[in-house]
């Protein structure tokens, strides 16, 4: 009998997955000590950040959502972008000649 994979809870408490498959994370270094800091730095630390893909990667297995790319979505839109381009300027010629 196989072994049913069960997702790491605490991965999936940590990290808030996009609707495109990217993780976002809190930062770390926020609990005390902040008065030192500039506002600036207060301010961007209390959002939360992308995390790198090549850690996302691996979360991503560790909760059971492999099959979520990012990388694949960002390539499926950017050639959606060039079709419609390409596709503009061959409507317009006719309507000029």
């Amino acid at each position: 009998m196989a072994y049913k994979f069960k997702p790491n809870k605490a991965v999936a408490k940590r990290f808030k997955v996009t609707r495109t498959g990217k993780l976002k994370a809190h930062h770390g270094f926020t609990s005390h000590l902040m008065s030192s800091r500039s506002g600036n730095k207060r301010r961007h630390l209390g959002r939360a950040a992308v995390l790198f893909e090549g850690h996302a990667k691996n979360m991503r297995y560790m909760m059971g959502l492999s099959k979520l790319k990012p990388a694949k979505v960002a390539h499926d839109r950017a050639l959606a972008e060039q079709a419609v381009e390409v596709v503009t300027p061959d409507a317009a010629a006719p309507a000029t000649a």
